[in-house]
């Protein structure tokens, strides 16, 4: 299926690794042009050469810690001058350290938000103008299966992102009658690094190794496996499709059929 997003741009950030990098991945195969940010310059410029190479588009690479608000700016200001305005925005951050009640700090509460909440409201508000005036949009957020089944270890992630979802919902009314379209992707369990780090944090509490936390995890998902970067980074190319069009201010799950709800 052709999704008509050829030469369309694609700003997806934390894209070196994980469902960052199958987002980036994805649209570029789809012939988007693709930019891409992470923290760490050189990892940022291999990977970008990377998909590049492997898909034949065009992808730029940016130094950006979606942390700190002054990255994000001069981000956008940077892909604005050298590409022009996104077409398409992927937000995407590097989850909150794990944690329950108990352990977390007050002060790791606003940390938090910055990095998984406003990060996202940032990349947003830079670029909703643009697509208002061409009528044509597609943001799409990374959240998480937690927002509908919170998951014990993860507090701040929780938090973060259910703030996120209802950031998400809201603006995507507001959004819609200029062909802007506003989802949220939810993975659940995915072979990467933060499954990597989860896994050996339980793996710690539970005196066991982090390759059988791993494997018990997949124990939980009817598919019997974790998910891949390219299961998560299909949907999203989906999402941000013409034939998406009418799709905007929804959850979806990209789990395997790990949640139990009904809604």
């Amino acid at each position: 299926m052709d999704l008509g997003l050829k030469n369309k741009l694609a700003l997806v950030t934390a894209a070196t690794k994980g469902l960052g990098r199958g987002c980036a991945e994805a649209l570029a195969r789809e012939g988007c042009r693709v930019a891409i940010c992470a923290r760490t310059t050189g990892d940022v410029q291999r990977v970008a050469g990377e998909i590049a190479a492997a898909t034949g588009s065009e992808v730029r690479g940016y130094t950006a810690d979606m942390a700190k608000p002054g990255d994000i700016d001069s981000l956008l200001v940077a892909v604005k001058a050298q590409l022009g305005n996104p077409d398409i925005l992927v937000t995407n951050a590097g989850g909150p350290p794990p944690g329950k009640y108990a352990d977390v700090k007050l002060e790791q509460y606003p940390q938090a938000l910055e990095l998984t909440l406003l990060s996202a409201v940032r990349l947003v508000a830079g670029v909703t103008e643009a697509m208002k005036a061409q009528g044509w949009g597609r943001i799409l957020m990374i959240t998480s299966i937690a927002v509908k089944q919170p998951i014990d270890t993860l507090l701040l992630s929780n938090v973060a992102r259910s703030g996120l979802t209802g950031f998400m919902k809201t603006i995507a009314t507001e959004l819609a009658p200029f062909g802007i379209t506003v989802n949220a992707v939810l993975p659940g369990l995915h072979a990467t690094d933060r499954m990597q780090q989860l896994a050996k944090n339980q793996a710690q509490q539970k005196g066991t190794t982090p390759e059988t936390a791993l494997a018990e995890m997949a124990k939980t998902i009817p598919a019997g496996r974790l998910g891949t970067a390219g299961d998560f980074g299909a949907v999203v190319a989906f999402l941000a499709s013409q034939q998406a069009g009418f799709v905007t201010g929804s959850n979806i799950l990209v789990d395997g059929g790990a949640y139990k709800g009904l809604i």
